[in-house]
Protein backbone atom coordinates (compact mmCIF):
# COMPACT_ATOMS: atom_id res chain seq x y z
CA UNK A 1 0.00 0.00 0.00
CA UNK A 2 1.24 3.47 -0.87
CA UNK A 3 0.02 6.51 1.03
CA UNK A 4 0.78 10.17 0.57
CA UNK A 5 -0.46 12.72 3.13
CA UNK A 6 -0.85 16.38 2.26
CA UNK A 7 -1.69 18.84 5.06
CA UNK A 8 -4.44 21.20 3.86
CA UNK A 9 -4.56 23.20 7.08
CA UNK A 10 -4.08 22.63 10.82
CA UNK A 11 -7.16 20.40 11.07
CA UNK A 12 -7.53 18.88 7.60
CA UNK A 13 -5.44 16.41 5.57
CA UNK A 14 -5.67 14.86 2.13
CA UNK A 15 -4.53 11.24 1.84
CA UNK A 16 -3.81 9.64 -1.51
CA UNK A 17 -3.98 5.86 -1.20
CA UNK A 18 -3.05 3.17 -3.71
CA UNK A 19 -2.97 -0.61 -3.38
CA UNK A 20 -2.27 -3.25 -5.98
CA UNK A 21 -1.61 -6.93 -6.44
CA UNK A 22 -2.85 -9.81 -4.32
CA UNK A 23 -4.96 -7.75 -1.90
CA UNK A 24 -7.23 -6.49 -4.68
CA UNK A 25 -7.22 -9.76 -6.65
CA UNK A 26 -8.08 -11.79 -3.55
CA UNK A 27 -10.99 -9.50 -2.68
CA UNK A 28 -12.47 -10.00 -6.17
CA UNK A 29 -12.05 -13.78 -5.79
CA UNK A 30 -13.68 -13.67 -2.36
CA UNK A 31 -16.70 -11.71 -3.62
CA UNK A 32 -17.09 -13.96 -6.68
CA UNK A 33 -16.88 -17.06 -4.47
CA UNK A 34 -19.63 -15.74 -2.21
CA UNK A 35 -21.75 -14.75 -5.22
CA UNK A 36 -21.36 -18.21 -6.77
CA UNK A 37 -23.09 -19.74 -3.72
CA UNK A 38 -26.07 -17.40 -3.94
CA UNK A 39 -26.49 -16.44 -7.59
CA UNK A 40 -29.55 -17.69 -9.46
CA UNK A 41 -28.54 -18.04 -13.09
CA UNK A 42 -31.09 -19.46 -15.56
CA UNK A 43 -30.06 -22.94 -16.71
CA UNK A 44 -27.81 -23.64 -13.73
CA UNK A 45 -28.39 -24.99 -10.28
CA UNK A 46 -27.49 -22.61 -7.38
CA UNK A 47 -23.75 -22.59 -6.89
CA UNK A 48 -23.04 -24.37 -10.19
CA UNK A 49 -22.83 -21.45 -12.64
CA UNK A 50 -19.34 -21.27 -14.24
CA UNK A 51 -17.12 -18.24 -13.69
CA UNK A 52 -17.48 -16.84 -17.22
CA UNK A 53 -21.28 -16.82 -16.83
CA UNK A 54 -21.01 -15.06 -13.49
CA UNK A 55 -18.64 -12.52 -15.04
CA UNK A 56 -21.13 -11.84 -17.81
CA UNK A 57 -24.14 -11.39 -15.53
CA UNK A 58 -22.68 -10.00 -12.33
CA UNK A 59 -19.41 -8.14 -13.05
CA UNK A 60 -20.84 -4.66 -12.19
CA UNK A 61 -22.37 -5.97 -8.96
CA UNK A 62 -19.09 -7.61 -7.94
CA UNK A 63 -17.19 -4.41 -8.74
CA UNK A 64 -19.56 -2.44 -6.49
CA UNK A 65 -19.29 -4.96 -3.65
CA UNK A 66 -15.48 -4.99 -3.82
CA UNK A 67 -15.49 -1.20 -3.54
CA UNK A 68 -17.90 -1.33 -0.59
CA UNK A 69 -15.71 -3.80 1.31
CA UNK A 70 -12.21 -2.83 0.23
CA UNK A 71 -12.25 0.98 0.44
CA UNK A 72 -13.08 1.14 4.19
CA UNK A 73 -10.52 -1.57 4.97
CA UNK A 74 -7.74 0.11 3.00
CA UNK A 75 -8.70 3.55 4.37
CA UNK A 76 -8.45 2.31 7.98
CA UNK A 77 -5.09 0.69 7.24
CA UNK A 78 -3.83 3.96 5.75
CA UNK A 79 -5.00 5.98 8.78
CA UNK A 80 -3.28 3.54 11.13
CA UNK A 81 -0.08 3.50 9.05
CA UNK A 82 0.13 7.30 9.00
CA UNK A 83 -0.90 7.57 12.69
CA UNK A 84 -3.56 10.17 11.88
CA UNK A 85 -5.92 11.17 14.69
CA UNK A 86 -9.07 11.43 12.58
CA UNK A 87 -12.15 12.97 14.23
CA UNK A 88 -14.71 12.97 11.41
CA UNK A 89 -15.80 10.65 8.62
CA UNK A 90 -13.71 11.06 5.44
CA UNK A 91 -14.72 12.52 2.10
CA UNK A 92 -13.71 9.85 -0.42
CA UNK A 93 -13.18 10.93 -4.04
CA UNK A 94 -11.30 9.93 -7.19
CA UNK A 95 -11.93 6.21 -6.65
CA UNK A 96 -10.40 3.95 -9.31
CA UNK A 97 -10.66 0.17 -9.27
CA UNK A 98 -9.71 -2.59 -11.66
CA UNK A 99 -9.01 -6.28 -11.08
CA UNK A 100 -5.59 -5.64 -9.52
CA UNK A 101 -5.46 -1.95 -8.49
CA UNK A 102 -7.38 0.37 -6.19
CA UNK A 103 -6.70 4.04 -5.59
CA UNK A 104 -8.65 6.89 -4.01
CA UNK A 105 -8.31 10.22 -2.28
CA UNK A 106 -9.61 10.86 1.25
CA UNK A 107 -9.97 14.29 2.83
CA UNK A 108 -10.18 13.98 6.62
CA UNK A 109 -10.47 16.27 9.59
CA UNK A 110 -7.87 15.50 12.22
CA UNK A 111 -7.30 16.54 15.78
CA UNK A 112 -5.58 19.96 15.72
CA UNK A 113 -2.39 20.49 17.66
CA UNK A 114 -3.39 21.72 21.10
CA UNK A 115 -0.61 22.66 23.49
CA UNK A 116 -2.33 21.86 26.78
CA UNK A 117 0.34 22.10 29.47
CA UNK A 118 -0.47 23.18 33.01
CA UNK A 119 -3.80 21.47 33.50
CA UNK A 120 -3.07 20.22 37.01
CA UNK A 121 -3.28 22.46 40.08
CA UNK A 122 -5.58 24.89 38.34
CA UNK A 123 -6.85 27.45 40.89
CA UNK A 124 -10.48 27.12 41.96
CA UNK A 125 -12.24 29.50 44.33
CA UNK A 126 -15.20 27.99 46.12
CA UNK A 127 -17.84 29.33 48.49
CA UNK A 128 -19.05 27.35 51.47
CA UNK A 129 -22.74 26.66 50.84
CA UNK A 130 -25.19 27.59 53.58
CA UNK A 131 -28.91 28.33 53.84
CA UNK A 132 -30.19 31.00 56.23
CA UNK A 133 -33.44 30.99 58.16
CA UNK A 134 -34.56 34.09 56.22
CA UNK A 135 -34.15 32.23 52.92
CA UNK A 136 -36.27 29.35 54.19
CA UNK A 137 -38.93 31.78 55.42
CA UNK A 138 -39.02 33.70 52.12
CA UNK A 139 -39.43 30.48 50.17
CA UNK A 140 -42.27 29.21 52.36
CA UNK A 141 -43.94 32.64 52.24
CA UNK A 142 -43.89 32.55 48.42
CA UNK A 143 -45.53 29.10 48.48
CA UNK A 144 -48.12 30.42 50.95
CA UNK A 145 -48.93 33.33 48.65
CA UNK A 146 -49.19 31.16 45.56
CA UNK A 147 -51.63 28.90 47.39
CA UNK A 148 -53.47 31.89 48.90
CA UNK A 149 -53.21 30.36 52.35
CA UNK A 150 -54.11 32.54 55.35
CA UNK A 151 -51.70 31.21 57.96
CA UNK A 152 -48.43 29.32 58.19
CA UNK A 153 -49.11 26.50 60.58
CA UNK A 154 -49.09 22.71 60.86
CA UNK A 155 -52.28 22.45 58.79
CA UNK A 156 -50.62 24.36 55.96
CA UNK A 157 -47.59 22.03 56.18
CA UNK A 158 -49.87 18.97 56.02
CA UNK A 159 -51.52 20.32 52.87
CA UNK A 160 -48.06 20.10 51.29
CA UNK A 161 -47.45 16.56 52.55
CA UNK A 162 -45.47 17.24 55.76
CA UNK A 163 -46.59 16.34 59.31
CA UNK A 164 -45.90 19.80 60.72
CA UNK A 165 -44.38 23.20 59.98
CA UNK A 166 -40.99 22.27 61.45
CA UNK A 167 -40.64 19.33 59.03
CA UNK A 168 -41.67 21.54 56.13
CA UNK A 169 -38.97 24.05 57.08
CA UNK A 170 -36.35 21.26 57.23
CA UNK A 171 -37.40 19.98 53.80
CA UNK A 172 -37.25 23.47 52.28
CA UNK A 173 -33.81 24.01 53.83
CA UNK A 174 -32.58 20.73 52.26
CA UNK A 175 -34.00 21.68 48.85
CA UNK A 176 -32.44 25.15 48.95
CA UNK A 177 -29.11 23.66 50.04
CA UNK A 178 -29.09 21.18 47.14
CA UNK A 179 -29.98 23.94 44.67
CA UNK A 180 -27.23 26.21 45.98
CA UNK A 181 -24.74 23.33 46.03
CA UNK A 182 -25.48 22.47 42.39
CA UNK A 183 -25.11 26.12 41.40
CA UNK A 184 -21.77 26.35 43.21
CA UNK A 185 -20.54 23.14 41.56
CA UNK A 186 -21.51 24.49 38.14
CA UNK A 187 -19.72 27.76 38.89
CA UNK A 188 -16.59 25.86 39.93
CA UNK A 189 -16.63 23.75 36.73
CA UNK A 190 -17.16 26.84 34.56
CA UNK A 191 -14.24 28.57 36.29
CA UNK A 192 -12.06 25.51 35.79
CA UNK A 193 -12.88 25.38 32.07
CA UNK A 194 -12.22 29.11 31.77
CA UNK A 195 -8.76 28.72 33.33
CA UNK A 196 -8.05 25.65 31.23
CA UNK A 197 -8.91 27.15 27.84
CA UNK A 198 -7.67 30.70 28.46
CA UNK A 199 -5.01 31.59 25.90
CA UNK A 200 -5.45 28.35 23.92
CA UNK A 201 -6.03 29.27 20.28
CA UNK A 202 -6.35 26.69 17.50
CA UNK A 203 -8.43 26.15 14.37
CA UNK A 204 -11.63 24.27 15.10
CA UNK A 205 -12.50 21.41 12.71
CA UNK A 206 -15.45 22.73 10.70
CA UNK A 207 -17.17 19.35 10.54
CA UNK A 208 -17.32 19.10 14.32
CA UNK A 209 -18.61 22.66 14.64
CA UNK A 210 -21.29 22.02 12.03
CA UNK A 211 -22.41 18.80 13.71
CA UNK A 212 -22.59 20.46 17.14
CA UNK A 213 -24.49 23.42 15.67
CA UNK A 214 -27.05 21.12 14.02
CA UNK A 215 -27.50 19.14 17.27
CA UNK A 216 -28.13 22.36 19.17
CA UNK A 217 -30.50 23.60 16.46
CA UNK A 218 -32.54 20.40 16.65
CA UNK A 219 -32.76 20.64 20.44
CA UNK A 220 -33.77 24.31 20.29
CA UNK A 221 -36.54 23.49 17.80
CA UNK A 222 -37.81 20.70 20.07
CA UNK A 223 -37.79 23.06 23.08
CA UNK A 224 -39.75 25.71 21.16
CA UNK A 225 -42.27 23.16 19.89
CA UNK A 226 -42.83 21.88 23.45
CA UNK A 227 -43.53 25.47 24.51
CA UNK A 228 -46.28 25.59 21.91
CA UNK A 229 -44.55 27.66 19.21
CA UNK A 230 -46.06 26.74 15.79
CA UNK A 231 -43.77 24.89 13.37
CA UNK A 232 -43.95 27.59 10.69
CA UNK A 233 -42.84 30.20 13.24
CA UNK A 234 -39.95 27.98 14.30
CA UNK A 235 -38.88 27.55 10.66
CA UNK A 236 -39.03 31.33 10.17
CA UNK A 237 -36.65 31.76 13.11
CA UNK A 238 -34.14 29.11 11.98
CA UNK A 239 -31.58 31.54 10.56
CA UNK A 240 -31.68 33.70 13.68
CA UNK A 241 -31.44 30.62 15.91
CA UNK A 242 -28.38 29.38 14.00
CA UNK A 243 -26.64 32.75 14.40
CA UNK A 244 -27.39 32.83 18.11
CA UNK A 245 -26.18 29.28 18.89
CA UNK A 246 -23.04 29.19 16.73
CA UNK A 247 -20.75 30.91 19.29
CA UNK A 248 -21.83 28.39 21.96
CA UNK A 249 -21.37 25.49 19.51
CA UNK A 250 -17.79 26.63 18.80
CA UNK A 251 -17.12 27.00 22.51
CA UNK A 252 -18.39 23.48 23.25
CA UNK A 253 -16.28 21.97 20.44
CA UNK A 254 -13.20 23.79 21.75
CA UNK A 255 -13.80 22.49 25.27
CA UNK A 256 -14.38 18.94 23.99
CA UNK A 257 -11.11 18.95 22.01
CA UNK A 258 -9.11 20.30 24.95
CA UNK A 259 -10.59 17.65 27.26
CA UNK A 260 -9.81 14.99 24.61
CA UNK A 261 -6.19 16.10 24.54
CA UNK A 262 -5.93 15.78 28.32
CA UNK A 263 -7.63 12.37 28.17
CA UNK A 264 -4.93 11.16 25.75
CA UNK A 265 -2.14 12.51 27.92
CA UNK A 266 -3.64 10.68 30.92
CA UNK A 267 -4.34 7.48 28.93
CA UNK A 268 -8.10 7.72 29.34
CA UNK A 269 -10.55 6.03 26.98
CA UNK A 270 -12.14 8.40 24.45
CA UNK A 271 -15.83 7.56 24.69
CA UNK A 272 -19.13 9.26 25.57
CA UNK A 273 -18.11 9.41 29.24
CA UNK A 274 -14.73 11.03 28.51
CA UNK A 275 -15.68 14.70 29.20
CA UNK A 276 -17.13 13.89 32.62
CA UNK A 277 -14.16 11.65 33.55
CA UNK A 278 -11.65 14.34 32.57
CA UNK A 279 -13.59 16.98 34.53
CA UNK A 280 -13.55 14.72 37.62
CA UNK A 281 -9.78 14.26 37.16
CA UNK A 282 -9.18 18.03 36.81
CA UNK A 283 -11.32 18.81 39.86
CA UNK A 284 -9.42 16.23 41.89
CA UNK A 285 -6.07 17.71 40.81
CA UNK A 286 -7.12 21.38 41.19
CA UNK A 287 -5.86 23.87 43.76
CA UNK A 288 -8.99 24.56 45.83
CA UNK A 289 -9.07 27.94 47.58
CA UNK A 290 -11.84 29.25 49.83
CA UNK A 291 -13.31 32.47 48.44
Amino acid sequence: MKTEVKKLDSSKCEINVAVSGELVKNKFEEVFAQLAKEAKVPGFRPGKAPRDVLEKHYAPRVHEQVLKELVPDVYNQAIAAEKLDVIELPQITDVKLDRSNLSFKAVVEVMPEILVKNYKNLPIKYNVVAVTGDEVKRHIDSVKESRKAETLDDKFARSLGYPNLAELEKAVERQLFITKENQERQKVENELIENLTKGLEFKLPQGLVERQTQDMLRQTKIDLAMKGVPRDKIDEQEKAILESIQPEAKKQVKIYLVLSQIAKKENMVIDDHMPRKVMEFLLKEADWQAA
